[in-house]
């Protein structure tokens, strides 16, 4: 009886586990999942760096080094794609890190 119990909790306890596993991996695959864009081709369409998704109200378009300053928007598309990945990269790292730390800590 006692024995059954212990296994039944143990049990749950590695599904809660897959589950919460399962959970973390789709949301982190969402991250990576192309974002949904409409463009109309338009010539009011100009390239602004200044309007890139990301420029907030107190500080505007923030570049402390002045690497838009030389770039065309090719080269700036590129830098903030790169931006993203590597920022992604980083919080994947970060999960990685914490799991790790769960997994080895429970043994």
């Amino acid at each position: 009886q006692i024995q059954q119990s212990r296994n039944r909790k143990h049990l749950n306890k590695q599904i809660k586990m897959k589950f919460t596993t399962f959970a973390l991996l789709a949301g982190s695959a969402a991250a990576f999942a192309p974002a949904a864009t409409q463009k109309t081709a338009t010539s009011l369409n100009a390239f602004v760096a200044e309007e890139l998704p990301g420029a907030l109200a107190p500080m505007g378009f923030w570049d402390p080094l002045g690497f838009a300053a030389k770039a065309d928007e090719n080269t700036l598309k590129r830098y903030r794609e790169a931006e993203l990945t590597h920022g992604r990269v980083a919080m994947l790292a970060s999960v990685g890190f914490l799991v790790g730390e769960k997994v080895e800590g429970s043994s």
